[in-house]
């Protein structure tokens, strides 16, 4: 018998039954009970009242009862959690029995049991369960971790349990690594500052290995994890991809994407003169088009992804053309999304094909796919110029067929045609003015209009045209009234005899009788230009008109880049970021392409930073809403406003000797090594300290300096790195660095638009920072940055701003406006930017000084492996002014007694011990003492900076 019987309903008081056969001594009778008790659970009515008489039937062998128990439990301890307590002991004991599939069924429950009180006794038999000889009791396990982090994650971490997880990755059985890489994602992905998953070749070449024995579910998991890898160089990219390969194959469809989001991803990072890049591509074409025979949801699904992957790789199906063509029993939603493909698939190689396709579909019945066939061939010109005649001809064919929808579809294209190849198909015009009279949706009539007032010197009655559009004007859409009164105007300044009366009716009747802003204003702007300059509104009104370009609905590249990211996700059906439909508290992040490394789009690793710079990180974009958004939002964005100078900081007298006399020596000796006139080179800026940027050659044409002003001997400038990243700010990526020459600073930057529209406006402020920096000059963008565009600009600096001291010292917090929108990011610029051309400090004050500050301001420091002797040392460093006061040896090692002064007033004494080491290779030692402690790890590391580069 079916389990049907446990929905009907019993006669007497259905509770008062259940309770009595709950309650019975016979095995089969109590199951049978349980059984209509989930019955009734599952229909929808209140059986809470038998908590305690169901929580009785947990002591039992049978399995089967067990499970029903726990899932009446699972539904009912949220709203009675006193009595749920009642059976965490059964819970602890079942962890413990000798059935594995019990151990896993108790511990998967007491995860689903939401409640407080049980999550306590939950850790001790989760601590086992994942220590479990059984693979099933630990993947279970490994899930229920994800489950008690979601409850209580502060405990997750206090017991220990994430390292437990970690330590799963590198387990056996392939299924509890998957079920461990999937909950420490699922963890990840609600605190993303997190680095759980921390992926290392190791951890990677594990996971590669279980990916070939799991379940299909576990396999998604462990491909998403390695989509989230960046492999250290194109080699490492190369073995992954030859590993998941494979998965391509799968029956599974959400395993391809998966797949093939890795393969998109690492394909960045490979050269494309590789011999495997080629393989890769006609690797990732076949499982793509069998994704193209499921049934029609599926094939949706697939088409949105392939757009993407079309849009970033379109040499992956350029050869495919033909599963990309419409059958007749295709959803219109399937058959609009391979139209669109087929548009970005199609070349000089293929659109004979394209087209004679296009013509069959715009022949069909749906009224919107023949719409959109129409349009496409359209785009085909657009695209393909070698084409272009033939797609006019195919319209021309279209428009003879007199279906109204055809017709009026065809001349918005061609109007695009016309702007694209311009006096070329203008033929074709008689042809239009036909079928004007058939035209009645705005943006047909719109097209046709501006076709008319465009090319009014080649139609004898252009006047009369128009003039049958004008004696409805106020019915028409604003569209067309706008599109109208151009036409006229164009139409009057090409033949200003024969249509005056014809621009002053479309004159009056757009200032005078209508009441859109926009038109009025319009009109208002032609009628003065007409009045005062006729020459001027010919230049206005008739100049030459930029080209369209050939994909107008192409995705933006940085949120391409992100998309890929997530192919096989929803993300990658809606062509939106998650972040634009995501809700609720969990961060979302934002991820991007690793950086190419082929050969000639090189971009170095992290490893070739500069030797002497220390690998902290650059500081992120300015996260904290409170701190800087408030004082910059107050701040105007025009050009910056001088605020008043610092105080400088004097310099007291004491008598402390850290020297032990070492010093008074030096007053009769003549410094060593600086003989000659006190000049300055011009010093350029040295390498943010904290930024470990990559390194880059050509340097030396950074500063173009003539012979006999004095070389930069071995000062150094950063290569630009980027401060703010395109995906961060609208398309808009800025790189800089700082220099500073003959006393002055400045921060030059290079302001790249890779969004896809102009940007305009540009203006910068900086935050509140411990040295007043600020910009001297408005930030100067004297074109428009098009897409695609890169300008380089020299900001001047000053050190007049607010002061305020900033985590770390020098910390520089930057907003930047455009047309778009203002961004924010923050960077660290390099401390001797700030040292003033007169630091010499004179001798004896340079004593007195050192005595007088505290002993406990002193701070030592090493700098190793330098490759520079004392002579060589002391001139670089002069060259960033860090002067030499005076110089002596001392059983063998040279000792440098420097001064140098910022620009606030600060004074830094330093004394500079050199050891030589082997013939190449000097250590130095560093001692600095300065009446402001906290600067001397910023000196400290713009002296191992301008040492070591």
């Amino acid at each position: 018998m079916t389990d049907s019987k446990y929905f009907t309903t019993t006669k007497k008081g259905e509770i008062f039954e259940l309770k009595a056969e709950l309650n019975s001594d016979k095995k089969e009778k109590k199951k049978e009970a349980v059984k209509k008790v989930i019955a009734s659970m599952t229909v929808g009515k209140d059986v809470s009242a038998l908590f305690p008489d169901v929580v009785n039937c947990m002591q039992t062998d049978n399995l089967e009862l067990k499970k029903l128990v726990y899932l009446y439990l699972m539904n009912y301890a949220k709203s009675q959690p006193d009595m749920a307590i009642m059976a965490v002991n059964t819970f602890v004991k079942d962890c413990e029995d000798p059935n594995p599939l019990i151990r896993a069924l108790a511990v998967r429950t007491m995860g689903c049991i939401r409640v407080d009180k049980i999550t306590e006794y939950l850790c001790e038999p989760l601590r086992k369960c994942l220590k479990d000889e059984d693979p099933y009791v630990r993947k279970t396990a490994a899930v229920c971790v994800a489950k008690l982090h979601d409850i209580n994650a502060q405990l997750v971490e206090d017991q220990g349990f994430l390292d437990t997880l970690k330590d799963l990755i590198s387990d056996s059985n392939p299924m509890v690594v998957a079920n461990a890489v999937a909950a420490l994602s699922e963890i990840a992905e609600s605190h993303p500052s997190s680095n759980l998953l921390d992926l290392n070749p190791q951890s990677i070449n594990k996971l590669l290995t279980a990916l070939n024995e799991c379940t299909e579910w576990g396999q998604i998991f462990i491909l998403d994890c390695l989509a989230n890898y960046t492999p250290k160089d194109d080699r490492e990219a190369q073995s992954i991809c030859e590993r998941v390969t494979p998965r391509l194959s799968h029956a599974n469809s959400a395993v391809v994407l998966s797949a093939v989001k890795v393969l998109m991803k690492f394909m960045e990072m490979l050269s494309k003169d590789l011999d495997y890049y080629g393989t890769l591509l006609k690797k990732l074409a076949p499982p793509l088009v069998t994704l193209l025979s499921a049934e029609p949801e599926l094939q949706y699904v697939a088409l949105r992804n392939i757009n993407l992957i079309v849009q970033k790789r379109p040499e992956i199906l350029k050869h495919e053309m033909k599963v990309f063509f419409v059958k007749y029993n295709d959803p219109i939603y399937v058959k609009l999304e391979k139209l669109d493909i087929m548009i970005r698939l199609a070349s000089q190689a293929n659109i004979a094909q394209v087209l004679a396709e296009l013509k069959e579909y715009a022949t069909e019945v749906d009224v919107d796919f023949v719409r959109k066939a129409v349009r496409a061939i359209g785009r085909c010109a657009i695209k393909v110029e070698q084409s272009a005649e033939r797609c006019v001809s195919t319209l021309l064919d279209l428009i003879q067929t007199k279906v109204n929808y055809v017709v009026q579809e065809a001349i918005v294209v061609i109007k695009d045609i016309f702007r694209k190849y311009p006096n070329k198909y203008e033929s074709v015009i008689a042809t239009l003015c036909e079928n004007l009279d058939s035209l009645d949706e705005p943006e047909a009539r719109a097209a046709m209009i501006w076709i008319v007032g465009e090319y009014a010197e080649r139609i004898d009655n252009a006047d009369e045209l128009l003039e049958s559009f004008l004696e409805g004007f106020h019915d028409e859409s604003t569209q067309v009234q706008l599109q109208l009164l151009t036409a006229i105007v164009k139409l009057f300044l090409k033949k200003p005899t024969e249509t005056q009366e014809l621009v002053q009716q479309v004159l009056s009747l757009a200032t005078q009788d209508s009441d859109n802003p926009d038109l009025r204003d319009r009109g208002y702007i032609y009628w003065r230009l007409l009045s005062t300059d006729p020459v001027a509104a010919k230049e206005v009104v008739l100049a030459e008109k930029p080209l369209i370009s050939e994909e107008t609905d192409l995705i933006e590249p940085t949120l391409l880049d992100e998309l890929i990211c997530y192919i096989g996700t929803l993300a990658s059906v809606y062509h939106k970021p998650p972040s634009a439909f995501v809700e609720g508290g969990r961060g979302v992040v934002h991820k991007s392409l690793p950086p190419r490394t082929a050969s000639n789009e090189s971009v170095e690793s992290p490893e070739t930073a500069p030797a002497g710079a220390p690998s902290n990180e650059q500081p992120d974009v300015i996260p904290t809403q409170g701190d800087l958004l408030g004082d910059l939002l107050n701040l105007d964005l025009g050009p910056p406003v001088s605020g008043p100078p610092l105080a400088t900081s004097s310099v007291q007298m004491g008598a402390v000797d850290l020297l032990g006399g070492g010093l008074d020596s030096l007053m009769g000796d003549e410094p060593e090594g600086i003989g000659g006139p006190n000049f300055v080179a011009p010093p350029a800026a040295a390498v943010p300290a904290n930024l470990g940027a990559p390194m880059g050659s050509g340097l030396s044409d950074l500063f173009d300096l003539t012979s006999g002003v004095g070389t930069l001997s071995g000062s150094y400038v950063a290569p630009k790195a980027v401060w703010l990243p395109a995906m961060k700010a609208k398309g808009l990526e800025i790189s800089g660095t700082f220099t500073r020459q003959v006393g002055s600073i400045s921060m030059d930057l290079q302001l790249t638009n890779k969004a896809l529209q102009v940007m305009t406006d540009f203006a910068i402020q900086f935050n509140r920072n411990s040295f007043g920096l600020a910009p001297a000059a408005p930030l100067q963008v004297h074109a428009p940055l098009s897409p695609n565009q890169s300008v380089e600009i020299s900001l001047p600096l000053n050190t007049v701003g607010s002061v305020m001291k900033m985590e770390p010292l020098n910390n520089l917090q930057v907003a930047v406006k455009n047309n778009i929108d203002v961004f924010y990011f923050s960077t660290l610029y390099p401390l001797h930017i700030l040292f003033v051309e007169d630091g010499k400090m004179d001798r004896q004050m340079f004593l007195a000084t050192w005595k007088d500050i505290p002993n406990e301001n002193e701070a030592q420091f090493q700098i190793r492996d330098c490759p520079l002797n004392a002579e060589a040392v002391s001139s670089r460093l002069q060259s960033s002014n860090i002067f030499t006061v005076a110089k002596r040896n001392v059983e063998g090692q040279d000792m440098l007694y420097q001064s140098l002064k910022l620009t606030n007033g600060i004074w830094v004494l330093a004394e500079l011990r050199i050891q030589p080491g082997n013939p190449n290779f000097t250590d130095l030692e560093l001692s600095l003492k300065c009446r402001a402690p906290e600067v001397s790890q910023h000196v400290y590391q713009a002296y191992e900076t301008i040492l070591k580069n």
